[in-house]
């Protein structure tokens, strides 16, 4: 048996509906809630019409109009009115919790997948797109079920319910209003096969147009130093205008429907009206028929109007869905079977690079074939020209990356047979990118550290030299950091080595850490280095070669192997390729 072959929607409207598995029950009660509420809608142009068709009989029969009979359907009628509406309320109350509930969970579960793709996954995405998919997106979702949802329901059953009714009361004025409905649908389907592209082109765009002001805003100095300003409008404006085509479209397509739609019906009302008027003459129908054949008829070809119209506000939703099912579904990193792990108490942070090769993309080596063994305590600087494979090494080191082959070993523990999480509580880092988020100088200091004491927190900012600046704020360390609270790169980058030094872990990975600071801050950051490193197996990526001087090990590495390894002495009497660096720097001074 061949298998079944599902169009893309339809796979994504399964993955969607699926999230409504938990909440069955409610959109049960739900269903049920639409349904009686919508019986109560169909059967209220019934009574409406026995009520005049009674004001009629009365009339042409010269008697007293049955107050009586007609007050009693008249609060029939309106306990039924009124009854609609409590379910209706009902109805939209617990669905806007469910669709609530379920957006939130969509987040939650793209905050979860977020922090298990590799790397390499946000190598080739801007960060601008991402953020629409968990915003635009989501919320494009949450609208539209929050709006289809009960009306699609309600409407369906109206429709079905309608019919019956049209039925009862002129089989032959119910034929007539049906012959027009293959009209109806033929626009709704070729109206519909039209704006599913342009839909899906417009969050497509969107994700383009986020992705791009969050560059330009992030790089805002950068445009303006180099009057990059115009290139850049033009480029949003391209990408605009890309947007406001497809958007244009889309809105186009689907509220044309509408007047489409009225057309057919507005037709199909005057046909009724005209042959009822006829067969009222000729005594085969009363008047009240006439008037509830008139409500139905708008009660009939409303809900077709209606659901197409949803139908086209759900395939804005499903673009929607696509993009974020195409993200919860990238493939993660891998997760091998965790057979030790190491404790920071324990750790003597000897550490081994066995015959290490590795490359972001598979095709082009990055690092070809890297050997070294670093005894416990060591401090190892990392140097070479730009490109050379530092930071590449770290990322393994760290098991931001999985090396393609060879091992990494941290006292004798192979790192694939340790969890990331271990091997990340075995590390501080201090990087040349600064990280501070919204949120106080003591939070941003002990970021994800617990049981921190003031004394604790103080010591590590004045080794970071940093008490003095802090002392100088407003609210010291509770001093909010905020559009209001201006940090040049040098403050930012001694927080981040106070976090450092506040984790206190066994190993210690400084990447270009006083790269954003002026001499005198390097040299009193140094003196703080040098204290924090002690007794700690230390990696240090530098440029600047004076401040790796006193190194117990240098690796000089290009095109990702080493050159060269030894003290700064044995290195410089080598009269090498870091000597070469080393005097190249040094000249450049003078």
């Amino acid at each position: 048996m061949k298998n079944k072959k599902f169009s893309p929607n339809i796979l994504v409207a399964k993955q969607l509906f699926s999230r409504f598995k938990p909440y069955l029950l409610l959109l049960l009660f739900i269903m049920l809630f639409a349904i009686i509420g919508a019986l109560f809608s169909i059967i209220s142009p019934k009574i409406l019409g026995s009520i005049t068709n009674q004001i009629q009989t009365d009339l042409v029969n010269n008697v007293p109009i049955n107050t009586k009979l007609i007050g009693e359907s008249a609060i029939i009628l309106l306990l039924f009115l009124v009854f609609g509406f409590l379910l209706s309320f009902l109805q939209k109350y617990i669905l806007a919790g469910i669709s609530m509930k379920v957006t939130r969970n969509l987040r939650s579960d793209i905050s979860k997948k977020i922090n298990t793709l590799p790397f390499s996954y946000f190598d080739n995405k801007k960060y601008g797109d991402l953020l629409s998919v968990i915003t635009n997106d989501v919320d494009n979702i949450a609208t539209t079920l929050n709006n289809a949802f009960i009306e699609s329901v309600s409407m369906i059953t109206t429709l079905i319910g309608t019919l019956i009714m049209m039925f009862v009361v002129s089989p032959l004025l119910t034929l007539i209003i049906l012959c027009f409905l293959p009209i109806s649908i033929a626009i709704s389907v070729i109206v519909m096969k039209k704006t599913q592209p342009m839909y899906n082109n417009q969050q497509e765009t969107l994700g383009k147009i986020d992705g791009h002001i969050e560059e330009i805003f992030s790089g805002h100095e950068v445009v303006k130093a180099f009057n990059a300003e115009d290139e850049t409008i033009a480029t949003f404006n391209e990408i605009n205008t890309t947007l406001y085509g497809y958007a244009w479209k889309a809105q186009f397509l689907s509220k044309i429907l509408e007047p489409l739609m009225n057309l057919v019906g507005n037709i199909s009302l005057v046909t009724v009206i005209i042959v009822g008027a006829i067969l009222s003459i000729n005594g085969k129908i009363g008047i009240g028929d006439i008037q509830s054949m008139c409500i139905y008829m708008f009660m009939f070809t409303g809900p077709i109007t209606q659901i197409t119209q949803q139908f086209t506000l759900f395939q804005s939703a499903l673009a929607g869905a696509k993009r974020i099912f195409d993200f919860l579904n990238e493939k993660e990193m891998s997760v091998n079977d965790v057979e030790y792990t190491l404790l920071p108490s324990e750790i003597r942070g000897d550490v081994v690079f066995d015959h290490v090769k590795f490359g972001y993309d598979k095709d082009i080596t990055i690092i070809k074939d890297f050997n070294a063994t670093i005894h416990a305590g060591e401090k190892v600087a990392i140097v070479g020209p730009t490109g050379a494979g530092k930071t590449t090494l770290v990322n393994l080191l760290m098991r931001f990356y999985d090396q393609n082959s060879g091992t990494i070993t941290i006292d004798g523990i192979d790192t694939m047979k340790l969890s990331r999480e271990n091997i990340h509580e075995l590390f501080d880092m201090v990087l040349q990118d600064t990280w501070i988020f919204n949120g106080s100088i003591r939070e941003n200091i002990i970021y994800n550290t617990p049981n921190v004491s003031q004394e604790q927190l103080e010591r590590a900012c004045r080794l970071a030299n940093l008490d003095h600046f802090i002392s100088t704020l407003p609210n010291g360390y509770d001093t909010i950091l905020d559009d209001k609270v201006t940090l040049s790169e040098g403050q930012k980058q001694l927080i981040t080595i106070a976090r450092a030094m506040i984790e206190d872990a066994p190993m210690l990975i400084l990447d270009e850490a006083t790269s954003s600071v002026d001499t005198r801050t390097e040299i009193l950051i140094q003196k703080a280095m040098n204290e924090l490193t002690k007794g700690r197996t230390s990696f240090i990526i530098a440029h600047r070669l004076s401040t790796i001087k006193n190194a117990d090990l240098i690796l000089v590495m290009n095109n990702g192997d080493i050159l060269e390894q030894g003290t700064h002495q044995q290195l410089i009497d080598k009269n090498g390729f870091y000597k070469s660096l080393y005097m190249s720097q040094f000249n450049n001074k003078n």
